[in-house]
C-alpha cells in the first residue's frame, strides 16, 4: 500500500518542482485519505490524494490523468479505479485551503484485516514551523523544525523556543556502482546532509544537556522519504569513531515517541555518574537528514525521472556500500561539528557545578558557624525552612534554578507565541 501512495506523492512533488522552476507560489496543502466502503470487499482499500492552494494552480486534471495512465502499468500494477470519497471527509481540508484543484482516487488490494468499532480517525492539521536552508546552486530546502517537547515548569511563558535550527553540511558526490549503471542509472548523484538538534536550548546557556538518540532520515531526489531497513545504517555505529564524537557508544534500536517516525535510530550510551547532579538536564535528540540529489541532462520526461528515482531507491544499499568510506567520513564530520557545542556546554557545566558547590558550602558554613541566633533565625525564616538541613536543600534548589535557567533572548529563536509570517530565507513562524 505504501508503495502506491509513495509513487503518487513522488508524482505530485515532481510536478510541483517543475512548476516552482517557473516561479509559481508554493503555498498550499496535500492530503492523503484512506477509506473503505461497507459494500466493498474487505480485501480492498480506497485511497484518495487531494491538493489545493496556489502551489498546484494550473495543473490540469486531464493532463495529470494522462501522465498517471502512462505510469500506471509500470508503477501501479495492483491498483484499480474507485468511487470518489464523501465530500464531508475533505471539508476540513477545503475550508483551510479552498476548493480542490487536484483529486486522485484509486483502490488497493490488501492482505491485512483490521476492524474499527464505532471509531472515526480524523486527519490532523497542525501548525508547523518551517525553516529554509539555503544551498549553493540549488533551491533552498524547506524543513519542518517544529519541536513537540513541552517546556519545563521553570520556563516563563514566551521564553521557550518552539522550533530548531538546521545546519547545512557539505555536499558529498557519490559514485554509481556498475550494477546500477547496467540498469540505466546515470548522471550525477550526491548526498546533502542537514543536522538538527531538538529541542533548542540556545536561550539557556547554563542549562545542561544530554544527547539521548540520533535519528537518520533519508529522502529521495523528489524529497519523498525512503523507507525500509538498511544494513548500511544498522552497521554504521561500528565504523564511526565514538571517541572523536565524544560519546560512549551508539546502539541501533527502534526508538519510540519521536518527533519524526521512520528512519534509523541510534541510542546514545550514557556515562555512569558516581553522584547524582543537582543541576537540571535537558534531553535532546539529533536529526540527521540525508537528501539524495540527482541530475541527468538526458532525463527530462516525467516518467523517466520517476523510473530513475525507483532505480536509486532499489540500488541505494549498493550505492551507500560502494561509497562507504566517503559517506562514513562525511557523517562523522557533520556529527562532530553539530556536537561541538554540546561538548562545550558539558565543560561549562563542570565549572558551574564546582562553583555551585563552593557557593553552597560557604553559605552553609556562614550560617552554621554563626553565634548570632537572630541572624540564623532570619536566614531560616527567609528561606521558609525549619533547620539547617532543610536550608541546605532549599539553597541548593534555588541556586541551580537561578543559574541553570538564566534566560538570554535570541532573535533567531521561535517564541512560544507564534505569529503568521511569510516564508523567507530566515527563520519563519508558521506554516500549515
Amino acid at each position: 500500500m505504501w508503495r502506491e501512495i509513495q509513487q503518487v506523492l513522488r508524482l505530485v512533488k515532481l510536478m510541483g518542482k517543475q512548476r516552482r522552476q517557473r516561479a509559481v507560489k508554493t503555498t498550499g496543502g496535500l492530503v492523503v485519505l484512506l477509506w473503505t466502503e461497507t459494500k466493498t470487499a474487505a480485501q480492498s482499500l480506497n485511497c484518495t490524494v487531494a491538493a489545493a492552494g496556489p502551489w498546484c494552480t494550473g495543473i490540469k486534471m486531464k493532463a495529470f490523468q494522462s501522465v498517471l495512465t502512462d505510469l500506471k502499468a509500470s508503477m501501479f500494477p495492483c491498483t484499480w479505479p474507485c468511487p470518489e470519497p464523501d465530500p464531508e471527509e475533505l471539508s476540513v481540508f477545503t475550508e483551510l485551503y479552498g476548493s480542490l484543484r487536484l483529486l486522485l482516487s484509486f483502490q488497493i488490494k490488501i492482505h491485512l484485516k483490521y476492524k474499527f468499532i464505532h471509531q472515526t480517525l480524523q486527519p490532523e492539521f497542525r501548525v508547523k514551523i518551517k525553516s529554509r536552508v539555503a544551498q549553493k546552486g540549488e533551491r533552498p530546502l524547506s524543513l519542518d523544525v517544529t519541536c513537540n517537547t513541552q517546556p519545563p515548569e521553570y520556563v516563563k511563558k514566551g521564553c521557550w523556543c518552539q522550533g530548531g535550527h538546521p545546519v547545512l553540511g557539505d555536499r558529498l558526490l557519490l559514485s554509481i556502482p556498475p550494477r546500477a549503471m547496467d540498469q540505466g542509472l546515470y548522471g550525477e548523484l550526491s548526498l546533502q546532509p542537514v543536522t538538527l538538534l531538538s529541542p533548542c536550548v540556545l536561550q539557556y546557556p547554563n542549562l545542561a544537556t544530554q544527547l539521548t538518540h540520533i535519528q537518520v532520515l533519508v529522502y529521495s531526489p523528489s524529497n519523498v522519504p525512503v523507507t525500509g531497513p538498511s544494513s548500511f545504517f544498522q552497521n554504521l555505529p561500528a565504523h564511526l569513531g565514538c571517541e572523536e564524537l565524544s560519546v560512549h557508544g551508539l546502539h541501533c534500536s527502534s526508538y519510540k515517541d519521536l518527533v519524526l517516525n521512520g528512519g534509523t535510530v541510534y541510542e546514545v550510551e550514557q556515562e555512569n555518574q558516581e553522584e547524582e547532579s543537582s543541576l537540571p538536564t535537558m534531553q535532546q535528540g539529533l536529526l540527521l537528514f540525508l537528501f539524495l540529489q540527482h541530475s541527468d541532462p538526458f532525463t527530462s520526461q516525467l516518467s523517466d525521472v520517476m523510473a530513475t528515482e525507483a532505480l536509486i531507491e532499489h540500488h541505494l544499499e549498493d550505492i551507500l556500500s560502494n561509497n562507504r568510506q566517503a559517506v562514513t567520513a562525511s557523517l562523522q564530520t557533520e556529527l562532530k561539528k553539530t556536537l561541538k557545542a554540546q561538548h562545550r556546554r558539558k565543560r561549562d557545566q563542570e565549572k558551574l557545578r564546582s562553583a555551585a558547590k563552593v557557593i553552597l558550602t560557604s553559605s552553609m558554613s556562614i550560617v552554621s558557624c554563626s553565634s548570632n541566633m537572630d541572624f540564623r533565625n532570619a536566614c531560616l525564616n527567609s528561606m521558609k525552612v525549619r533547620d539547617t538541613h532543610e536550608l541546605s536543600a532549599s539553597l541548593c534548589e534555588s541556586l541551580w534554578r537561578v543559574t541553570s535557567w538564566k534566560f538570554t533572548p535570541r532573535g533567531w529563536c521561535y517564541s512560544a507565541q507564534m505569529e503568521e509570517e511569510a516564508e523567507s530565507d530566515g527563520p519563519t513562524r508558521t506554516e500549515i
